[in-house]
């Protein structure tokens, strides 16, 4: 497959590429990473076709960890002082899926840049809002999710309250629209 260029807007770890978003550094070679398609999620892994997760499987709101591994979930909330995210050993996309009912994990691999925290709760915070709303397919539609991401991106990088995020994630949402069927 050939490597997806960056186009330079992101959000955390996703980042638009060649047209399309993706967790995780979709540029570099050997790297693992999550693509937002029409029709789910696609983990992309180094010398495999990779597999794909159905958005009519997606059960609960996605939550990201930090590490290597994906059972160290003691790096969910590690930053650092400047309201960076601590660690460069990559991350996972946590969920549970239905149809057989299961808890799965995407792996992707971090950026050269840091991440800003602000960021990496904004983007969890849309994942979930979408997810518990019932309209993850939305995040399959390039055009939809750049608008969305365009309301999260920038301000300060402060901590914020659960009551902001959720606010900051209906305004981005609601300023989307509704998206294509």
């Amino acid at each position: 497959m050939p490597r997806m260029e960056a186009d330079g807007t992101h959000l955390g770890p996703l980042e638009l590429v060649s047209g399309h978003w993706a967790v995780g550094d979709a540029t570099r070679p050997g790297t693992y990473w999550v693509e937002f398609r029409p029709d789910g999620l696609h983990q992309h892994e180094p010398d495999s076709e990779g597999r794909s997760i159905p958005w009519s499987r997606i059960m609960t709101g996605i939550w990201l960890t930090w590490g290597k591994h994906s059972w160290n979930t003691n790096h969910r909330g590690m930053y650092t002082p400047k309201g960076l995210v601590a660690g460069r050993e990559g991350g996972w996309m946590h969920m549970t899926l239905r149809h057989p009912y299961e808890d799965d994990q995407l792996r992707f691999d971090q950026h050269a840049r840091a991440y800003r925290a602000v960021d990496a709760l904004r983007l969890e915070g849309l994942l979930r809002q979408l997810i518990d709303e019932g309209k993850p397919h939305l995040l399959g539609d390039p055009e939809w999710v750049g608008r969305a991401v365009a309301c999260l991106i920038g301000g300060k990088n402060s901590w914020i309250t659960q009551r902001a995020l959720r606010q900051a994630v209906t305004e981005a949402m609601a300023t989307a629209g509704p998206g294509n069927p």
